[in-house]
């Protein structure tokens, strides 16, 4: 099933983040608006890892990009990353849950600034993320 508004950007459930139809996907569900946050938890797998017990970053990133870009699309807005800069500040742990978080920073014209983190269940900073999206 294909989702599509206004002509442009359409989602078939096969989005590497979030699609359903991806047998390779990270299936995340749940996401849920907390406040001004859109939130999301994941729990990274062995087959998440990069080095043994720790989650790939490209995995990290994929999350934090993914909480900024749908938190725009559930807000009725289509944007494209244009730029996405990352701080990791410490390791996530493979079988260990992450909270990712989500906020609309600024907008100006079609240019949206939006930041992310992820954090451990203990609250502990893993990443965190700015990125300018353009809108469609």
């Amino acid at each position: 099933m294909s989702t599509q508004r206004d002509g442009q950007l359409q989602d078939d459930g096969w989005c590497f983040a979030c699609g359903s139809h991806n047998p390779h996907g990270l299936h995340l569900t749940d996401f849920c608006f907390e406040g001004d946050h859109y939130v999301c938890n994941f729990t990274p797998q062995r087959c998440h890892q990069g080095w043994v017990g720790t989650t790939h970053g490209g995995i990290i990133a994929t999350l934090l990009d993914e909480i900024m870009t749908r938190m725009l699309w559930e807000q009725g807005t289509d944007a494209l990353t244009g730029e996405l800069r990352i701080r990791y500040h410490q390791p996530a742990p493979t079988g260990h849950q992450l909270t990712i978080r989500g906020w609309t920073e600024r907008s100006s014209g079609r240019l949206i600034v939006a930041e992310a983190q992820a954090e451990l269940s203990s609250g502990e900073l893993v990443a965190e993320a700015q990125a300018k999206f353009v809108q469609t």
